[in-house]
């Protein structure tokens, strides 16, 4: 604020944003700009407060000079900034980097500028375009005749700059106003004679600058250029005509164009086109000279994209740098290839017509800027002269430039030959992981969801809300399901318990005893609960195992030998659709049942993952063969091609098995975890995340299952289950469930009193097209139902 007044707040947020998006490559400065401006605006804070007792350690003109000294080469940020702090004395510190900027001059446009013949002034175009300034060079002159100074007080905003004009001066603002019509482009020529007052641009560039605005009203730019004592002849110019950036900075309304997409909008009629000297008819056909690319700043934006990983970045790095060293490796040969036609056409020309022969800008080619570009990267300061020396003696310049060139060409291939090494091998070890974008976190995500809290908060949570809907409703105790799981698949259980059992084999703090328990689980209990086909013990075990059998509604029920007794041969009810089993479980047992099921789940989708692979390779080769006459080989695929990825020893149809061992190395600590997902991503692609936490998920299977043969209440929870099926009170036919209702709900009672202090859940398991289907209710141990249970039926539609 100056004098307690704001600058154009949306002025100041552009601002910052342009400095943002202009070193986006370099956030040091930009850090060290926000840096900058919290030290001053700290130090005038203190001095508010403190009053006269204190003097700011940062002044506007210490804030000037290390900006400057921030942006070097960047003058037409700095000049904007100079808005921002007019009492600083800017012309002072612009004169300090004037060296430095006379130098980016050099390097920036390549030969030689024209000297001017009156005040030894270097003109060139601002980054933006929108701006051209002059800085004074060594031994210049100053200007005889002293700078109007245009009357708009520093301390007030622009738009009523022009209230505090006097006379003549008031009535031309008035005049302009109304000639641009529009405030913004008002607003815009305002703005010029801000920073022409603050010293910051010279007279001949603020005429440049307000020639847009009031070239087209020439009574208004005469009487203009007639005050600020601005002469024609003092306008030279430092490029060729045909370079010439009037027009170009001109500023425009973009917002009010018209548009085509989000991104392109039309220039106006009335802009000028700049010359272009090259054009053959086939480019006036085809360039595009109408519609201008207009970004879309993503501060702007409501769309949130997606955000780069680390592997993707990797990716993207070495593409930049891969696509930077092409450049100059192209730009070098279209300069040697320009200059070798220059050496034969020489080569057939007489002594006398070498010493006359003489090249232009283009150096002959086609382009002022590639050559020119070329010479800069490899002759740096000195580019200027060589480029002066081809035009003016090319008989001699171009053998000595042609050989630095060719040189330098056999150094930059040998660093790509050098460098390619380098980015095959990034790649190789980036490429699978740049396009896994889920796995970067799912592990860390996934760790916490199967954590025992969180699956009893998750069902603890539904269980409260609803709870809560029916206080607000007065509808009652609400009954049934909380969740719903499903078994798409019965045979995904063998491959289930496959895996579990060979981790619990392998733990040395569970007991023989309770390892044989933990089998007899997997292997007979929950296939019987799932109506599936029960696993083989070994010889041992079976003879080992002792077996009961009952008989209701001629239906043989088996029981686990958890509790000791067990049935041989599988249960018709098993194999019979309509079927359902009664289970009232504690939290471990929950726990367990619903880890079991994500386990299952998941080996189910990375089991079709690996068919759909399948086919989609046999379906391709096919339509090769057929359709392109190819016999494609299996390691051909453009990304082994490419050596983006290695070719694989596994065929598609062995993914699946391949992915079951190598879960059980896992286990084994036989298979390190990084190389374990390596080698998922290699068969999977984006598929793979989803088993890259298994190890973790049958470990904690096997902690419950510990829990379910040594825990009292487990132990309890199993044995009425056992003892109320022989009372048919644990499931049947759906045919039959209204003569069971009795015993079932006794079963219920009994449930309750013994999870009195811990969670009672009722899992009700049926069968239906081949799925299995769980139905999940958390009971309401505390509250006694007033109703009768004996009356309570079961419902076949849950």
């Amino acid at each position: 604020m100056q004098n307690n007044q704001p600058v154009e707040f949306n002025h100041a947020i552009n601002y910052v944003n342009k400095i943002k998006n202009r070193f986006q490559g370099q956030p040091d400065i930009y850090k060290a700009f926000l840096e900058i401006l919290h030290t001053y605006q700290k130090e005038q804070r203190n001095a508010k407060e403190a009053g006269g007792n204190y003097t700011p350690a940062l002044t506007e003109q210490e804030v000037y000079a290390q900006v400057a000294r921030l942006f070097k080469n960047q003058e037409d940020l700095l000049s904007e900034f100079g808005q921002f702090l007019p009492d600083a004395n800017s012309s002072v510190l612009l004169s300090k980097t004037t060296a430095e900027k006379v130098e980016s001059v050099r390097n920036d446009h390549g030969g030689t500028v024209k000297k001017p013949q009156i005040n030894n002034k270097q003109q060139r175009p601002s980054q933006n375009g929108c701006q051209i300034r002059r800085h004074s060079g060594p031994g210049a002159t100053p200007p005889v005749k002293k700078k109007p100074k245009i009357l708009i007080p520093k301390d007030q905003s622009l738009t009523d700059a022009n209230k505090h004009g006097a006379g003549a001066e008031s009535q031309f603002f008035d005049k302009v106003r109304k000639a641009l019509r529009s405030a913004e482009a008002y607003d815009n020529f305002l703005r010029c004679l801000v920073i022409f007052n603050q010293e910051v641009i010279s007279r001949s560039e603020l005429v440049q600058l307000v020639s847009p605005f009031l070239a087209k009203f020439p009574e208004l730019f005469t009487w203009f250029k007639n005050f600020l004592g601005y002469k024609e002849s003092s306008h030279l110019e430092s490029f060729p005509k045909e370079r010439n950036t009037e027009g170009i900075a001109m500023e425009i309304d973009y917002a009010s164009c018209k548009r085509l997409g989000s991104s392109y909008r039309a220039l106006p009629k009335s802009f000028q086109q700049p010359k272009c000297t090259g054009r053959t008819p086939l480019c006036k056909e085809v360039l595009n000279d109408t519609w201008v690319s207009f970004p879309s700043w993503s501060e702007d934006s409501t769309f949130v994209s997606s955000k780069k990983t680390q592997y993707e970045e990797h990716i993207y790095r070495c593409e930049d740098e891969r696509f930077e060293l092409d450049v100059v490796l192209e730009t070098n040969l279209a300069t040697i290839r320009v200059l070798e036609a220059i050496q034969k056409k020489l080569s057939r020309l007489s002594a006398e017509d070498q010493a006359k022969f003489r090249l232009d800008n283009t150096l002959g080619g086609t382009s002022e800027v590639i050559h020119r570009k070329a010479l800069q990267r490899i002759y740096a300061d000195k580019a200027a002269d060589i480029i002066d020396g081809l035009k003016k003696n090319p008989a001699v310049a171009v053998p000595i430039v042609l050989k630095r060139l060719k040189m330098k060409e056999e150094e930059w291939r040998e660093a790509q030959r050098g460098f390619n090494k380098i980015w095959r091998e990034q790649n190789e070890k980036y490429y699978l992981k740049s396009l896994d974008h889920q796995g970067i976190n799912y592990k860390q995500i996934d760790t916490k969801v199967l954590r025992s809290k969180s699956l009893l908060n998750e069902i603890e949570s539904i269980y409260d809300e609803r709870q809560e809907q029916a206080s607000e409703d007065n509808s009652g105790v609400p009954t049934g399901p909380h969740l719903t799981l499903t078994y798409e698949d019965k045979q995904i259980l063998e491959d289930a318990a496959s895996l579990i059992i060979h981790h619990v084999k392998r733990q040395t703090g569970i007991q023989k005893e309770d390892k044989y328990k933990i089998k007899q689980i997997i292997y007979h209990f929950i296939p019987d609960l799932l109506f599936s086909q029960r696993g083989e013990l070994s010889d041992v075990e079976e003879e080992e195992e002792e077996e009961t059998a009952e008989t209701e509604d001629g239906v043989n029920k088996k029981h686990n030998g958890v509790g000791g007794g067990g049935a041989s041969t599988p249960p018709k009810t098993k194999l019979m659709e309509d079927a359902y089993n009664l289970f009232y479980v504690n939290n471990n047992w929950y726990i367990f049942l619903r880890l079991h099921q994500i386990l299952c789940s998941r080996l189910l989708r990375i089991y079709n993952q690996a068919e759909k692979q399948v086919e989609e390779e046999l379906r391709e080769r096919e339509w090769e063969r057929e359709v392109l006459g190819l016999k494609r080989d299996k390691n051909d695929s453009p990304a082994i091609q490419l050596r983006l990825k290695e070719p694989m020893d596994i065929e598609a149809v062995d993914y699946y098995p391949a992915f079951l061992d190598m879960v059980r190395n896992l286990l084994d600590g036989n298979m390190d975890s990084n190389q374990y997902e390596d080698s998922l991503r290699e068969m999977f692609t984006i598929h793979a995340f989803i088993a890259f936490t298994m190890d973790k998920l049958i470990q904690s299977i096997v902690r419950q299952l510990q829990h379910i043969v040594s825990d009292e209440i487990c132990v309890q929870v199993t044995d009425l289950y056992l003892s109320e099926g022989s009372c048919s009170a644990t499931g049947g036919l759906l045919a039959t469930q209204a003569s069971r209702s009795l015993g079932e709900a006794n079963y219920q009672r009994k449930a309750e009193q013994l999870m009195a202090d811990e969670n009672c859940f009722k899992l009700i398991f049926s069968q239906s097209c081949g799925q299995v289907q769980i139905t999940i209710e958390l009971l309401d141990t505390e509250e006694e139902n007033s109703d009768d249970p004996a009356e309570t039926e079961f419902s076949p539609n849950f």
